[in-house]
């Protein structure tokens, strides 16, 4: 890894990607000459995530089923398919937006890839928008486990998605 993970403001235009979002936080890694577009970028932090967030990922799972929450996007709409759990609602090179709506809380990841061959950062934004008082609850409790997962997620860019 060429950087390591930051916390950075959010540079997205909010009201575009996910309109009347409650929540918004973005992290950043310097992947240096990595080649990797933001699809790829994408791929690769959710393909080759550390094995404790795929733990908790299925413990949620578990936890969220009798509550109705979807445990992933599949059925969602997905004009650029789906990466992992994440269908992909718009792409270019250097953006791409995924997520889906949920009775409870509606949601989108942006990744980001910028900079030139020599020096290349990545920053992955998270926007959340609640729809009810289930979606605001699950929010909160999830909120400090989200940055753990980012990071953890964002750690692991540089290498080729399995």
């Amino acid at each position: 890894m060429t950087g390591r993970v930051r916390e950075i403001t959010p540079d997205v235009e909010a009201g575009t990607v996910l309109a009347g979002a409650q929540f918004i936080d973005a992290f950043r890694v310097d992947i240096g000459k990595a080649a990797v577009n933001a699809r790829e970028a994408c791929t690769r932090m959710v393909l080759n995530g550390p094995r404790w967030v795929d733990a908790l990922v299925r413990l949620r799972n578990v936890l969220v089923t009798p509550f109705g929450l979807k445990t992933s996007g599949e059925g969602a709409p997905a004009p650029g398919g789906l990466i992992g759990l994440f269908p992909v609602l718009s792409e270019t090179p250097e953006r791409l937006i995924a997520g889906f709506n949920d009775s409870h809380l509606d949601f989108r990841i942006v990744v980001d890839v910028a900079g030139n061959a020599a020096s290349r950062r990545v920053t992955l934004t998270t926007l959340v928008k609640t729809n009810n008082l289930l979606g605001r609850i699950y929010l909160t409790l999830i909120t400090p486990f989200h940055k753990l997962v980012a990071r953890g997620m964002m750690a692991r860019i540089e290498q080729p998605a399995r």
